[in-house]
């Protein structure tokens, strides 16, 4: 009997270790995708300086979405800062020397290789989460998991408005 008890709460940590280890993957990721913004504003600056309101938005989104503790309120930050990236994709859209420019089209790539590797993070997260709510909540493992007080794992995504108006790439 202790041998069972011993191993459904070894499972339940080896589970909750892979949700922590899924989100450090997003956290890197994100980090990334920071880095990036600054680089791409400044490049955006020197062909669309009256474009202020747009980049001054970018600047104010990334700048929540790295301070935002929590995961619902990091979820909304995240989901600002997609969307008012997008707006830098559109304002380029009206500048051909800036869409022309290698440093935007290299950025533009980096951003968008970025995204594809923070979906991917993302999916990696959520499946471990399912996996570690699903034992929480199956019998017998729930039994122990309340006595532990292991806790749900939430799941991070992004809204549907946000996703259709993910950063687009057009060369």
């Amino acid at each position: 009997m202790l041998l069972i008890v011993a191993g459904l709460y070894n499972g339940l940590i080896g589970s909750k270790n892979r949700v922590a280890e899924a989100w450090s993957d997003i956290n890197v990721q994100l980090k990334r995708r920071y880095d990036l913004i600054p680089n791409l504003i400044e490049t955006v600056k020197g062909y669309a300086a009256h474009e202020s309101g747009v980049l001054e938005a970018v600047t104010q989104a990334r700048t929540q979405a790295e301070s935002a503790t929590g995961l619902a309120a990091k979820n909304q930050a995240e989901n600002n800062l997609t969307h008012a990236i997008s707006g830098i994709f559109a304002v380029a859209e009206n500048y051909p020397q800036l869409k022309a420019n290698e440093n935007f089209a290299q950025l533009q790539s980096d951003l968008t290789d970025t995204e594809d590797k923070i979906q991917a993070a993302r999916r990696f997260y959520n499946a471990n989460v399912r996996d570690y709510n699903t034992k929480l909540q199956v019998f017998p493992t729930n039994i122990f998991a309340n006595m532990f007080g292991f806790k749900p794992s939430e799941l991070f995504g992004l809204d549907n408005q946000t996703e259709s108006q993910a950063p687009k790439v057009s060369f």
